[in-house]
Parts: structure tokens; C-alpha cells; sequence
């Protein structure tokens, strides 16, 4: 593990499980601002470039496993450290990104046009209690990624990658810190594109250590954004 941003040691000691939780690299929804949910698109060459730039950073980390979301901007992010570890990409599409049903694969600013407030105040403002219509809850994503978290920790031992997105990453993390939705979009920012965020794992609970680590990325790192 890079003693950068933790202690190896007293990390092992404390926690059964070191869950890096990773956003996916810019992807062409984010080069575009498009709402993306579950609609899959690749990373663009600067995606790329940051997952390499985030594999390269925890190359010395020794995981046990990689997961991802089934979709191709998380998968392809989790390639370059599956390339390095050797290990094979386990997919689990509970780590998809929330699905926005109307919203979905929308420009950021065909949606302002349309729905006006309900993107700015609900949304933007709000985040925790949102559900775009038609599609699923923030609670609700929450919910799923943190039941994926707690399936893939069972049973291990160790550091364990997990790519994944923007506000199912901001959700889970929310949940897992005991926030109130209500003060979710206030006390927790979306992280930034490939960075990694540490929970530790121990006795069926997750516990904050990290969050939104990008000073690796230098000149690549991305302004937080929605989406």
C-alpha cells in the first residue's frame, strides 16, 4: 500500500477488508455533459490516461480481487490494474452508476431548459433526496451499491479494487458516514474522475478512511463535476 495516504500497518490490523473504491477515468458523456446512468459509452483518451495514471499509483497495493461495474467507462478503468496485478474483472451490475429514466444519455443543458429547478434545487441541490423521473432514487442506488460492497467483502481478506461511478460512489459513501439524505449534497462532493476513495471493512460494517484521492493526477485531474 502507498503510505501516502495511509499506514499500511495499522490498516491491516484495524480492518479485514480495504475496499478502493475508484471512479471511472472522463468518459465521452463527461467530455460531452451528458447525463449518462446506465447508458454505456466508452472513456475518451484522457480517460484512459487517468486510469492508467491511478494504476500506476496503486501498483504496489496488493489486492486480492477486482470488481467492476458491468459498464464499459468502469470496466475499462479497472483494466489497467487488472493488466499489472493479473487478476480477472469480476462484474456485478449492482455497481452501475443510479439510472435516471428520463434524464437518461440527456444533455446537461437540454435538462436545465426542460426541468429548470428540479435540476438545480432537487438535483444539484439536493442530491439525497432526488429521484429523476422515471428512474431510481439516490436512496435506493445507495442502498444497492452498499449491499454489492458488503456481498463482494465476505469471506476476504485484504485489498479489494472496485470501480465504479459518480453518484453511486457519492451515495454510498454518504450512507456508509450515517448522513442524513437531506444533508447529503452539502456534506459529501462527487469525486473526481479516477480517483479512489478507502473504506475499511471489518465485522459487516464499512468505516470512512479516504476519500476522492486525486492528487496523483496532476495536470489530468478533473474539476468535481455531476456527472
Amino acid at each position: 500500500m502507498n503510505t501516502k495516504f495511509c499506514e499500511e500497518e495499522g490498516l491491516r490490523e484495524e480492518y479485514q477488508c480495504l475496499v478502493y473504491l475508484v471512479r471511472h477515468g472522463e468518459s465521452v458523456g463527461n467530455l460531452n455533459k451528458v447525463v449518462l446512468g446506465h447508458t454505456d459509452l466508452s472513456l475518451t483518451d484522457k480517460g484512459r490516461e487517468q486510469a492508467a495514471l491511478t494504476a500506476d499509483y496503486l501498483s504496489e497495493v496488493d489486492f486480492c480481487a477486482i470488481y467492476s461495474s458491468d459498464l464499459k467507462r468502469a470496466f475499462e478503468t479497472a483494466a489497467p490494474l487488472s493488466k499489472i496485478h493479473g487478476l480477472p474483472i469480476k462484474t456485478d451490475m449492482r455497481l452501475r452508476e443510479m439510472y435516471f429514466g428520463d434524464w437518461e444519455n440527456r444533455a446537461v443543458a437540454e435538462l436545465i431548459v426542460e426541468y429548470g429547478d428540479m435540476y438545480w434545487v432537487d438535483w444539484r441541490g439536493g442530491f439525497g433526496t432526488f429521484v429523476p423521473p422515471s428512474g431510481e432514487a439516490v436512496v435506493d442506488c445507495a442502498e444497492r451499491i452498499v449491499g454489492a460492497l458488503e456481498d463482494i467483502c465476505e469471506g476476504k481478506s485484504g485489498a479489494i479494487l472496485v470501480t465504479s461511478h459518480a453518484a453511486a460512489i457519492r451515495s454510498a459513501w454518504a450512507k456508509i458516514c450515517g448522513l442524513e439524505p437531506g444533508a447529503w449534497a452539502e456534506r459529501v462532493e462527487f469525486p473526481t474522475n479516477a480517483s479512489f476513495s478507502i473504506l475499511g471493512y471489518r465485522d459487516g460494517c464499512f468505516y470512512p478512511v479516504a476519500y476522492s484521492v486525486d492528487g496523483h493526477m496532476g495536470k489530468l485531474r478533473t474539476a468535481i463535476q455531476t456527472k
